[in-house]
């Protein structure tokens, strides 16, 4: 939507991916809008016509690329013309860096975007896209869930309206109490999506179920209770095309409702956006300025949005099945994934332009329970790389001081401002689950070893 009027142009916003940090409890429920700066000027629309909201949280984009997320005034109403102003002066940079990578001069203003939408040929970026799409690999799309056909429901709805040209999608049913999930994949989606039962409790071992079924190049995960933008898993495609051994790709997730405390409680925590620009990394030319990289895996993604090269995720010997939930280890196999991607020598790649719509639980009893699992999560991750790679225990050893500033202290990089406004009794799960996390995922591994391999997986695919 093209802005009608000047507006001074904006310096650079930084953090302005943790745009809900700028939002306090008082501000609830805030409204969800995207705004697409390509296209001819509009109202904004609210997700679930949330009209009370007093503030709106908007994702941006340009081109249908998303350039960032900045927080709205409610009060003014849904007039563009109102909201105009504060958009340019939180991402007017962010606007002139996008337009510098598609070839176009800078604006100092919204209005005179006009120019990249009358062009007579396309902006860089969806050439780009073309380009991919061209010869775009058959994907397999996979949704683990347990007694959640409300929310699998939503997903799958989603994935029925991808851009992509060929995919297929596969739901894992893990270790379900009832058929209603398999009723309602049979009589809503028929043939159209492929339905496996898992009966090993895991959201590892589900993915490996579905890893194993994939007929895919590549393998992309989304959890039950995310909703994928239309352009997902071209997102997904282009960080493949980002790099020349691109093993895994993670994407951007943004919460789908900002309503009760213990969401924005979350998102205000760090949420799971990783930000608004592409990012190659690797143990070569692509590595970060961390010491303790790779083990930061959390620094990489989320299994709610992450997708692999099929045969390489093979090759690695799939996901740990002692992590992840539904295990005693109660987190870690996405990070466990994406270390051993990289560890390998492949390429993980963070691709924005993956969008996902993340609904965080509700009620703040899920919410201490999730940072309970997420600290024992992380510790059991890393109990894993070692007892995957042993070879690395030296390196662990080295950097076992700098992990523990890392990982315990307010003022470490990982923590500094991330626990501002966070109830002292969640920090205090946190990184007691830390602490557990590799005895836990010890219990974890002997558990998993003790399952009967002959009721690993039924077969009941649709189609």
């Amino acid at each position: 939507m093209n802005a009608p009027q000047t507006v001074a142009p904006a310096p650079d916003s930084e953090m302005v991916q943790y745009a809900s940090r700028m939002a306090g409890l008082e501000d609830l429920p805030i409204g969800r809008a995207e705004i697409e700066l390509s296209a001819p000027a509009t109202d904004l629309v609210l997700a679930d016509d949330l009209r009370a909201a007093t503030k709106i949280m908007a994702l941006v984009r340009l081109h249908s690329y998303p350039v960032g997320v900045t927080l709205l005034d409610g009060d003014l109403g849904l007039s563009w013309e109102a909201h105009a102003p504060a958009v340019w002066a939180a991402l007017g940079g962010e606007v002139n860096r996008h337009l510098a990578a598609d070839g176009y001069p800078a604006v100092e203003s919204l209005a005179e975007l006009a120019v990249t939408t009358d062009a007579p040929t396309l902006p860089g970026c969806l050439h780009r896209r073309e380009s991919v799409l061209a010869t775009a690999p058959f994907a397999t799309v996979a949704v683990a869930t347990r007694n959640r056909p409300d929310s699998l429901r939503g997903c799958l709805e989603a994935l029925q309206q991808l851009s992509y040209p060929s995919y297929e999608i596969v739901v894992v049913d893990n270790d379900p109490t009832t058929d209603e999930t398999a009723n309602m994949v049979k009589e809503i989606f028929g043939p159209r999506v492929r339905y496996i039962r898992e009966n090993r409790r895991g959201v590892a071992s589900a993915h490996n179920c579905a890893l194993e079924a994939a007929r895919g190049e590549i393998i992309a995960f989304v959890d039950d209770d995310v909703v994928v933008d239309t352009h997902w898993l071209t997102g997904i495609a282009e960080g493949f095309a980002a790099g020349d051994d691109v093993g895994c790709v993670t994407g951007l997730i943004l919460p789908a409702e900002l309503v009760t405390p213990a969401q924005l409680l979350l998102e205000k925590h760090g949420g799971f956006d990783k930000g608004f620009e592409q990012r190659v990394f690797d143990t070569g030319r692509n590595r970060p300025q961390d010491k303790l990289f790779p083990f930061t895996a959390g620094r990489l993604g989320s299994g709610a949005n992450m997708a692999f090269h099929t045969a390489k995720l093979r090759r690695l010997g799939g996901f740990d099945a002692a992590l992840g939930i539904g295990t005693f280890a109660r987190g870690g196999d996405d990070l466990a994934g994406f270390f051993q991607v990289v560890v390998a020598g492949h390429q993980l790649v963070y691709q924005p332009g993956a969008v996902a719509w993340h609904r965080h639980h509700r009620e703040m009893s899920a919410l201490q329970n999730q940072s309970y699992g997420y600290g024992m999560g992380l510790g059991a991750f890393l109990a894993s790389s070692l007892w995957r790679n042993p070879r690395m225990l030296a390196q662990v050893l080295r950097r076992l001081p700098s992990g523990f500033t890392y990982a315990f202290s307010d003022s470490s990089t990982r923590n500094e401002g991330r626990y501002d406004g966070w109830p002292p009794e969640l920090a205090r799960l946190e990184r007691r689950g830390l602490l557990l996390g590799p005895g836990a995922y010890a219990v974890s591994r002997w558990r998993s070893r003790r399952w009967p391999a002959s009721d690993k997986a039924v077969d009941a695919r649709q189609g």
